[in-house]
């Protein structure tokens, strides 16, 4: 099993977000510190905005901010939100499965049930577990100076 890129970066975000909760931060802060590209970055930003993981403002001033606590955020959830999009196996992909094997395979149930786990694991985990008190996480994403700032 491996997660998408999307959904990668979606948790990065969160989590760089999660170590400056009242941080006002740029996508420019986070595509550097997470080492990705600015436009995947935005990318994500606007399907977390979207399902109410962030806050987003336009303009002079403007930025990302988680629009919940970390406490809030269950890790489950939001890699539910990105990966849902993409059956693990063909068989899961109802009407469209066109696996010979379906109606005799036990695969997809072993499948579903270390799916189950796989996902039951995530959802005992929120945001605030990943980031509280992990000074390492913050060493890792602090936030460089601006460029026009005084040093």
């Amino acid at each position: 099993m491996r997660l998408t890129t999307r959904t990668n970066l979606a948790m990065r975000t969160l989590m760089f977000c999660g170590v400056h909760p009242q941080k006002v931060v740029t996508k420019g802060e986070i595509s550097r510190a997470c080492h990705a590209k600015e436009t995947h970055i935005a990318q994500v930003v606007n399907l977390l905005s979207q399902k109410g993981y962030l806050k987003t403002t336009r303009g002079r001033g403007g930025g990302i901010l988680l629009a919940r606590t970390a406490s809030e955020i269950n890790v489950g959830e939001v890699i539910r939100a990105f990966e849902d999009t993409t059956a693990f196996a063909e068989c899961f992909q109802g009407a469209q499965n066109t696996c010979p094997l379906t109606p005799a395979c036990r695969l997809k149930s072993a499948l579903s049930v270390a799916l189950g786990a796989f996902y039951g694991a995530l959802d005992g985990l929120t945001l605030e577990d990943l980031v509280g008190g992990n000074t390492a996480l913050a060493d890792l994403l602090v936030l460089e100076p601006s460029a026009g700032a005084a040093a």
